[in-house]
């Protein structure tokens, strides 16, 4: 699938396989901060550039630490005016 047809939550999880380095084909929704390997604060922090770049979004340093799991980042996403369809 080209990446100018992927969907928002395809990228996100695009974003999180490049980022920390976890399998594509892992329930993301079992990745949490601190927990998951590789998703560390040195990645964290370009987890959140990895985002706002993908997005054309600015988080908040809120947002920034309140993202603590994949969940939270589809959450914080959307917040941000994302559609995250599926």
């Amino acid at each position: 699938m080209p990446a100018n047809t992927m969907s928002n939550l395809d990228t996100l999880k695009s974003t999180f396989v490049d980022v920390i380095g976890v399998d594509p084909a892992i329930d993301f929704n079992s990745l949490v901060y601190g927990s998951t390997p590789g998703w560390d604060s040195v990645a964290h922090m370009a987890l959140v550039a990895a985002i706002e770049g993908s997005f054309d979004i600015m988080l908040p340093t809120d947002d920034v630490i309140d993202m603590s799991s994949f969940a939270k980042a589809k959450e914080i996403v959307a917040k941000h005016g994302v559609a995250l369809d599926a």
